[in-house]
């Protein structure tokens, strides 16, 4: 059988590790496998917006990329147990278009978006554990396909509609059976079981798997790391047995209980900050009521 080593989960590296441009490797190879060619990561992009809002910023992650096309495209990725996530990520979509045009620009000139969603939850209905999302235009009565003209092509430098409006993929990864079938899968597996075997030789995981080892955390983050874990595993209880209030409501109280403990444990404010969304205008309260 082949080895195994246990290793952070995805979306904690995205909130810590993989925002490091040393690391920019791995995202690479993820990006690659997905999109089927070769993405190579220009910058990470920190919008106003994300800052303002510090569970946006630490639940998404904005990049510039340029592909074999030498096109330049702004990926986001995006994760969250939200009963509205459709509309989340139709509106982080539409922010990141917004954020990437210059003042008085032609609309020619806006970035394709392409939003890719990592789901550890149930997101509609449907068998398949990756979709893929595009805009096309079909006649109502002819049921033909809208295109491009010469000049328009020529203009947006694209060979049809689509290719102007941002894409989407949904990964699923409850989903995934953890069989992997090609080199993509291999990705999935990882991301839905933290785990790397030796086969696997999908781009960027021999990376993940020297960066994004449990044991080469600091001891005060591993401990975050691991009620980081215990709170996940509660939102996805909660997730899968209430759509209301009652879902809202137990989720906050959890998040105090893990700033509690990380509070008592000797956490420093930011970590807490980024393991549990809370401000640290009310992590600083938090401190103040346990003297």
């Amino acid at each position: 059988m082949s080895k195994t080593r246990k290793l952070i989960t995805f979306d904690w590296a995205i909130k810590r590790l993989l925002r490091s441009k040393a690391n920019f490797g791995i995202l690479e190879g993820f990006l690659s496998e997905l999109l089927k060619e070769e993405i190579t990561i220009l910058d990470l992009l920190e919008s106003e917006s994300n800052k303002d809002d510090k569970l946006d910023k630490f639940n998404r992650v904005d990049l510039r990329v340029r592909n074999q096309k030498q096109e330049i495209i702004i990926i986001e990725i995006q994760y969250d147990r939200e009963y509205d996530y459709l509309q989340r990520l139709f509106y982080g979509v539409s922010k990141t278009v917004i954020e990437g045009m210059k003042e008085k620009q032609p609309y020619a000139g806006i970035t394709k978006v392409i939003s890719i969603n990592i789901l550890y939850f149930d997101l509609g209905i449907g068998d398949d554990y990756i979709y893929h999302g595009t805009t096309r235009f079909i006649g109502m009565h002819n049921h033909d396909l809208l295109g491009l003209n010469e000049k328009q092509k020529k203009l947006f430098q694209k060979e049809s509609v689509e290719a102007l409006y941002p894409e989407y993929y949904l990964i699923r990864i409850n989903r995934f059976n953890d069989i992997a079938r090609d080199r993509l899968d291999e990705w999935v597996y990882f991301l839905k079981n933290e785990e790397i075997k030796e086969s696997f030789t999908a781009k960027g995981l021999k990376e993940a798997e020297e960066t994004l080892s449990i044991m080469k955390l600091p001891e005060e983050e591993r401990k975050a790391y691991e009620h980081y874990k215990d709170d996940l595993h509660y939102q996805a209880s909660m997730f899968e047995s209430s759509y209301g209030d009652g879902y809202y409501t137990g989720r906050e109280e959890t998040t105090r209980t893990i700033a509690i403990k990380l509070i008592q444990q000797g956490a420093e404010i930011e970590v807490i900050n980024a393991v549990t969304g809370l401000s640290v205008a009310a992590i600083e309260e938090l401190v103040k009521s346990l003297q």
